[in-house]
């Protein structure tokens, strides 16, 4: 791993600007990434420009190294090899974000919860859970104990990427973990967990707080080692209705956003769900600091529909890195247009898809990069 052998542990700025955003007062460091300082309410010529799922999935090189690696426990639980697959986006495109190259059901064989990321299938639990004693017998996490390779694939990333780019770490909403653990397997109706919740609903909670109270820790534990925000994946919570997710995820997502803030409220939090139309008000009023907009939603009507001044994330679909150069750059106009001059993080809308060319990524990159807001009058 070539690449990691220059790395040195980049220094901390002592300069620093207070910046007011809504009623709070905020500190940002004058060295703070173009996404941090965004965030926290610093006026930017451009909006800074990450990609989920940018690390791997569609580079070559990654494929190359997957020859090598065959399989995902090998790929993210080697430090230096999931550094370089998390640093290959970076030195291919330079984003503003350097995501973690993890999964989020990683800590929980760290909870005596065992399962396996299946090549084609993903995540399968051969005993899904669906009693109590399933639920008695998950232990606390540990992360520095049974996840170490985390946090040093963390310090890796901050040590190469310095102030060039935020490091992004990521966890699973006590939710969505859960659809997998009960169901066994990635379902597209989720029956079982709602059965679980409609039926046995004190059984689930049992679960979502064991969970929740994990998913603080390790958001600790990746912020401690180095992540410079931290977003949070309630994937299936759009599978409930608004009700249902006001009962069963928004009360542990609430925990986490509290308890994590308690302990390093610098570190901005960022909100995703996928088909999120529909919970958009209710994750304004969740505490994070960023919510991230599916494509679902034009970007336009989630301003008005989020408290003003959070800031945004995203929007456009991931099949539109499908489409022409053309197309993509009008839709980057388009989606940074509608967003705003302030507090926006340009995305995608979910993960960018299997299919997607390299130099459409390529030219999607140097199009957001090159914005500039004066350019464009909005500023």
């Amino acid at each position: 791993m070539a690449m990691m052998g220059s790395m040195a542990m980049a220094s901390v700025g002592t300069g620093s600007v207070s910046v007011r955003r809504g009623r709070s007062c905020t500190v940002c460091s004058a060295q703070d990434p173009i996404l941090v300082q965004c965030v926290k309410g610093v006026e930017v010529e451009r909006p800074p420009t990450w990609m989920m799922r940018q690390a791997g999935r569609t580079m070559k090189a990654y494929r190359e190294l997957v020859k090598q690696y065959p399989t995902f426990k090998e790929r993210s639980e080697r430090p230096e090899v999931a550094a370089e697959i998390s640093l290959q986006p970076f030195h291919a495109y330079k984003p503003d974000g350097v995501v973690l190259f993890s999964d989020i059901l990683t800590p929980l064989a760290g909870m005596n919860i065992p399962h396996a990321i299946v090549t084609g299938r993903g995540p399968v639990f051969d005993n899904p859970y669906q009693s109590a004693a399933d639920i008695e017998a998950i232990t606390a996490l540990t992360p520095e104990e049974s996840m170490s390779f985390v946090g040093e694939t963390l310090r890796m990333l901050r040590a190469e990427v310095g102030d060039k780019a935020a490091v992004l770490g990521f966890v699973g909403a006590p939710f969505t973990l859960a659809c997998y653990m009960v169901e066994g397997e990635k379902s597209s109706t989720y029956i079982k967990v709602k059965e679980m919740a409609f039926q046995r609903p004190e059984l689930l909670r049992a679960l979502l707080e064991k969970l929740t109270d994990a998913m603080v820790v390790y958001m600790r534990y990746q912020a401690d080692c180095g992540a410079q925000a931290v977003q949070i994946f309630d994937s299936w919570g759009s599978k409930l209705t608004p009700s249902d997710w006001d009962a069963f995820s928004r009360p542990y997502l609430d925990r986490m956003v509290r308890e994590f803030k308690a302990t390093h409220p610098g570190v901005p939090v960022i909100m995703f769900a996928q088909g999120s139309g529909a919970l958009l008000e209710r994750f304004g009023t969740l505490g994070v600091d960023v919510t991230s907009v599916c494509w679902s939603v034009d970007m336009l009507d989630a301003r008005k529909r989020l408290p003003e001044g959070m800031a945004v994330q995203g929007n456009m679909d991931p099949v539109h890195m499908h489409g022409t150069r053309d197309f993509i750059s009008a839709k980057v106009v388009d989606t940074i247009t509608k967003a705003g001059p302030k507090g926006h993080i340009m995305n995608l809308g979910h993960g960018v898809r299997p299919g997607a060319t390299e130099e459409n990524i390529a030219h999607w990159f140097e199009q957001a990069l090159s914005f500039r807001y004066k350019d464009h009058g909005m500023l």
